[in-house]
This record gives C-alpha cells, sequence and structure tokens, in this order.
C-alpha cells in the first residue's frame, strides 16, 4: 500500500454519504487505502458505519473510538491501523476536497528519490480574520521551535511513514494542535517540506464541532497557543 489517508468523523452523520462517494475515484488512479475514524460521535455515525460502510468498500476500514477525546485522538488511532509508505490525513466535512489531494500524490509518484517528505496544504479562499490569525500563530510558533514554518493548520497533510515510526503516536497531542506537532517534527528533522495551493470550501451537511462564529474562533486561537507551549515544554497535549 503506497498511500493511507486518515478521516476522523465526529458527528458527521449528515455528510457521510457524500463522503464515501467522493473517494473512490481516487482509488482508481492511485494505490491508496483510506482510513475511517469513527470518532466517538453522538448522533447516528456509528449506526450508519456499522450499516453502510464497514466491510463494503475495497480499501476503506473503519476504526472505531468509544468515547470522543479529540480530534488528534482520533488521527492516532487511524495512524496505527495506516498500512501505506506515505500517511496523512483529511477532514470528513469536505471544506477541503478529497480531488485537492492528487497534487500531493503525483508529486510523490513522479519523484526519483526516496528523501523523507511532508506534504501540506497552502489555504485560498478564506477570510481575513482566519488569515490575521493564522500569521500570528504561524510566527509565534516559528519563533518558539525556532523552525521555518507556516499556515499553522492547514490540510491536507502527507507524509513519509518514517515520521511516525521516529514518534511516539500516543505522544501527538489529542486536539487539533497535532498537525503543528508532526510539522514541526518533520521540519526540525531535516524532512522535505513542500506546500501545495487547495481551497477552502463552504461546508455542505452537518455542523462543526467548534467552529460557532467570532467567539469560537478567538477561544480556538487561545487553545492553540496554549498548546504550542505545552509542546515546546514536551508535554502532553489533552
Amino acid at each position: 500500500m503506497k498511500y493511507s489517508i486518515i478521516i476522523p468523523c465526529y458527528n458527521e452523520e449528515a455528510s457521510l454519504g457524500g463522503l464515501i462517494a467522493r473517494l473512490a475515484p481516487l482509488q482508481s488512479r492511485y494505490d491508496l487505502e483510506y482510513v475511517l475514524v469513527e470518532n466517538g460521535s453522538k448522533d447516528g455515525s456509528r449506526r450508519y458505519f456499522k450499516e453502510n460502510i464497514e466491510n463494503k468498500y475495497p480499501k476503506i476500514s473503519v476504526v472505531y473510538v468509544d468515547v470522543n477525546k479529540g480530534y488528534g485522538y482520533g488521527l492516532q488511532q487511524g495512524m496505527k491501523a495506516a498500512k501505506g509508505d506515505y500517511v496523512g490525513w483529511i477532514h470528513a466535512d469536505l471544506q477541503i476536497a478529497p480531488e485537492e489531494l492528487i497534487p500531493f500524490f503525483d508529486f510523490l509518484e513522479n519523484r526519483k528519490t526516496d528523501e523523507n517528505v511532508f506534504l501540506k496544504g497552502r489555504r485560498s479562499n478564506r477570510g481575513l480574520f482566519d488569515v490575521f490569525f493564522t500569521v500570528g500563530q504561524t510566527v509565534f510558533d516559528s519563533l518558539l521551535f525556532s523552525a521555518k514554518l507556516s499556515d499553522i493548520g492547514a490540510i491536507p497533510v502527507l507524509f513519509s511513514r518514517h515520521l511516525i515510526e521516529e514518534l511516539n503516536i500516543d505522544d501527538m497531542p489529542n486536539d487539533f494542535s497535532i498537525e503543528l506537532y508532526v510539522y514541526k517534527e518533520a521540519r526540525l528533522r531535516n524532512y522535505l517540506i513542500r506546500r501545495f495551493k487547495v481551497t477552502l470550501e463552504k461546508r455542505g451537511k452537518g455542523a462543526s464541532s467548534w467552529n460557532h462564529g467570532l467567539r469560537s474562533k478567538i477561544r480556538q486561537s487561545r487553545v492553540i497557543f496554549s498548546d504550542s507551549l505545552k509542546i515546546r515544554r514536551g508535554e502532553k497535549v489533552l
């Protein structure tokens, strides 16, 4: 298996049918598996997975988390099940379409070396407020970790499996700061970093678990700043 894409799903029952329909076309072009994580949802997601997804699609596996412990925790469980030479993730809400992974895959398909790589999105079509906080977070973390970082939190990400073999998956953050954690580790380990433009679309069905307006964005930004300091001190982010 060459590529493993993990998709944590939390209270995404309304979006699951549309998500599955968007995944299959890429599998006809690449040696690709999807690891869907039912991340302790409180809606009918688990029933939907059992009845409509589990064991019904080739190269789509399901991992179940009984109690939600955060987005990053779900990704950790997905990483433990992933079989690919390159491992990464996208969100289940389709704000970043699965098709945005095509330049990532094509870059790797055309490479002539086995150098370790870390690929991530460069988000476009974002509001001024979101860009402002991202720039502030990027400057802060670049100084904090003495590493050149860009667009903190941007997905998709896709990286050489060697990175998770070098790290302890259970030490990774349980929340959204997991992207920062693996990104800075790749940078500090001198992985080849490449970024690809991705378009952020409006969510179709379902609702965000955290983004409910300006106040929630400010609160989330404070959490990420706090998480950065915990990561720098070597603490586990819960």
